[in-house]
């Protein structure tokens, strides 16, 4: 399934891009913006900091049992700074579609445009 973000910065892309990948799962609205978690990741390439960026959402995702609904980001050179807010998984209350394994390299992209927004991309599975 792909995803997609768009924004202003880099990191607000970022960041759009991460409430996609949870709209994979399940429905934003259903899913209160409750618990912070601290994520982190680091690489010196745009694109992969984004695969690591995705991977490290979807771990937090599966080992913590939890959705989440806001996302703050902060990137600085190689290093991606960011708090996730949600709330554990509830399967009546989230109902959640699909399970997503891991970010891939497929339709991969990070790509500032002529305007100055910036646009991300990546096909994960599920």
């Amino acid at each position: 399934m792909g995803i997609r973000g768009f924004g202003p910065s880099k990191d607000e892309a970022f960041a759009q891009a991460a409430l996609a990948l949870t709209a994979i799962v399940a429905e934003l609205q259903t899913i209160q913006a409750k618990e912070p978690v601290e994520i982190g990741c680091e690489d010196p390439d745009d694109e992969l900091l984004f695969v690591n960026w995705l991977n490290a959402i979807i771990y937090e995702m599966a080992t913590r049992h939890m959705l989440f609904s806001q996302f703050e980001v902060s990137i600085d050179d190689s290093r991606l700074r960011a708090i996730a807010w949600g709330e554990k998984m509830d399967v009546r209350k989230h109902r959640p579609a699909v399970e997503v394994k891991a970010a891939t390299y497929a339709d991969l992209k990070v790509k500032q445009n002529d305007d100055g927004t910036w646009v991300v991309q990546d096909v994960v599975d599920v």
